[in-house]
């Protein structure tokens, strides 16, 4: 979602799904035209334009293979396109120390 005015701990934000109130508290201070992932009202990371757009594309390829779009598979190919042909990593915080 992208941030269009805050007031103290909350943005009004703007996304795919329509305009809702965002709780800023799990992210700090942001400013008009940030992007944030959201989940459940609540901001969990502050995105780069790049990733934004990522991710939107991502979910709306999803929604393509949900409806039953024909079409579906070539936009999964291009929404995923960063994962395709690599090996899945785990996040930091679950490696093996060295």
């Amino acid at each position: 979602m992208q941030v269009e005015r805050v007031e103290g701990t909350r943005a009004w934000c703007c996304g795919r799904s329509g305009a809702a109130w965002i709780d800023l508290m799990l992210v700090g201070g942001v400013r008009p035209g940030d992007w944030l992932l959201t989940y459940l009202g609540a901001a969990r990371e502050v995105l780069d334009p790049v990733r934004a757009h990522a991710i939107a594309d991502a979910l709306s390829a999803l929604d393509a293979v949900l409806s039953g779009d024909p079409s579906a598979a070539s936009s999964v190919d291009a929404a995923f396109a960063d994962l395709i042909e690599r090996e899945p990593q785990l996040p930091p915080h679950l490696r093996k120390p060295h």
